[in-house]
């Protein structure tokens, strides 16, 4: 059988081709995988590293003022680190070291700026020390800060010795600012806190022993029920077995019908 041999010289062009090309296949990955990481490593040192990716603006939210300040000066960031290398949990931690900065949350905006929103404590009470001196004391029963007068709504609470400024104690004197209904907080002149475990106050002509800060509504609904016999003082510091004194003087029928 005769073979061509026009044929063959026709086909040995596409088969140098197709060689070459296999050849070349190896480079050309290799080339391309230089240039993806190439890019890659270009991308993460102007993320990470370069200076036009910095945190060079700090915007603050939900303060104002003095306070607001003093949040962006304890930030910290000097306007060179890039954004992306920003310790947000850092700079979190920092502005929670203001007393009257209840939360704090950071996030980063792109491409140059910390977005920082701050939630200042609100005064839940003001207690008055052993010293006399005013400190308000939100919620959660931390004292923030110090007032010369209290402000407008916000009770005042007597701390009798230095056990009555703790935490547990003003959270036990905040049991009694939640739980008291309105009509009967109205009538509240005075609270005091000797510890923990010894809040007390006058309701009216009423002085009222609480307690601590257990079982807080079930002493209210007995205080309700004992204030209907008039007593001079009320104690259901131990709800159990509440006890009262005083109350109205029998009328002269009621002596007569006695006897």
């Amino acid at each position: 059988m005769a073979v061509s041999t026009r044929g063959l010289a026709s086909a040995e062009p596409r088969f140098r081709a197709r060689a070459l090309q296999r050849r070349r296949r190896p480079w050309l990955r290799i080339l391309w995988t230089i240039v993806a990481l190439a890019v890659v490593g270009a991308l993460v040192w102007l993320v990470f590293w370069s200076p036009v990716l910095a945190a060079r603006t700090v915007e603050v939210s939900g303060v104002t003022g003095a306070d607001r300040t003093a949040v962006a000066d304890l930030v910290d960031v000097d306007g060179t680190t890039p954004l992306a290398r920003v310790d947000l949990e850092a700079v979190e931690q920092r502005v929670r070291t203001r007393r009257n900065i209840a939360e704090v949350s950071v996030e980063r905006g792109w491409p140059s700026t910390l977005h920082v929103r701050a939630v200042p404590r609100e005064p839940a009470l003001v207690l008055k020390n052993p010293e006399g001196q005013l400190e308000v004391v939100d919620a959660t029963g931390v004292a923030y800060g110090s007032v010369r007068t209290a402000p407008a709504g916000v009770p005042v609470v007597t701390a009798d010795s230095t056990k009555g400024t703790t935490k547990p104690a003003l959270e036990a004197a905040l049991s009694v600012i939640h739980t008291l209904p309105s009509d009967l907080a109205d009538q509240v002149s005075s609270i005091r806190v000797s510890t923990a475990n010894l809040v007390s106050f006058t309701l009216g002509d009423v002085e009222v022993v609480w307690g601590g800060a257990d079982e807080a509504d079930r002493k209210l609904a007995i205080l309700r029920a004992l204030l209907a016999t008039e007593p001079t003082s009320i104690d259901v510091s131990a709800p159990d077995t509440p006890v009262t004194r005083g109350g109205p003087s029998p009328s002269p029928s009621e002596s007569e019908s006695e006897d």
